[in-house]
């Protein structure tokens, strides 16, 4: 144990987490330190070819009771990892790159590509995404408050 002060920002053990460049303005996400990787719940995914790289889109529902609210992504293919899941299954998954926001706070995290549906959360951030970056308060939860949605005008 270390009796170093920290100046970094605090998460609880669930958050609202903004993913801009995917056009996801606010999920609710578990913060999850026992988990390595993070994971993104995804409807649809299919890879396509873009400039000779590997893209994928995917569509994401990020409200889990809204089923008919489908916000459609495209992002390039980082890797394909085996991730083992909290019942010791394998499974091969995409993994994409993507800017998180927590409030004012934004990092760079990987995130690999999955169906949640069973799940409470949409959104799982796993601990190589919070390493170095926050302290989790496990009896806190939205320390970070929630994101501004985003207005779409039609045209």
């Amino acid at each position: 144990m270390t009796d170093k002060p920290t100046e970094l920002p605090m998460l609880g053990w669930r958050e609202w987490v903004a993913l801009p460049d995917l056009g996801i303005a606010q999920i609710k996400a578990k913060i999850d330190t026992g988990a390595r990787s993070s994971a993104l719940h995804v409807v649809t995914l299919e890879p396509y070819q873009k400039g000779g790289e590997n893209w994928l889109m995917f569509t994401v529902q990020p409200k889990q009771k809204q089923g008919d609210f489908l916000t459609e992504c495209h992002a390039p293919v980082k890797d394909r990892r085996l991730v083992s899941d909290s019942g010791g299954h394998r499974q091969l998954r995409y993994v994409i790159e993507t800017q998180l926001n927590f409030g004012s706070h934004r990092i760079q995290a990987e995130i690999t590509l999955t169906n949640r549906e069973s799940m409470r959360f949409r959104m799982l951030l796993g601990r190589t995404a919070m390493n170095t970056h926050f302290i989790i308060d496990p009896n806190a939860s939205y320390l970070q408050g929630k994101p501004e949605p985003i207005n779409k005008v039609n045209p």
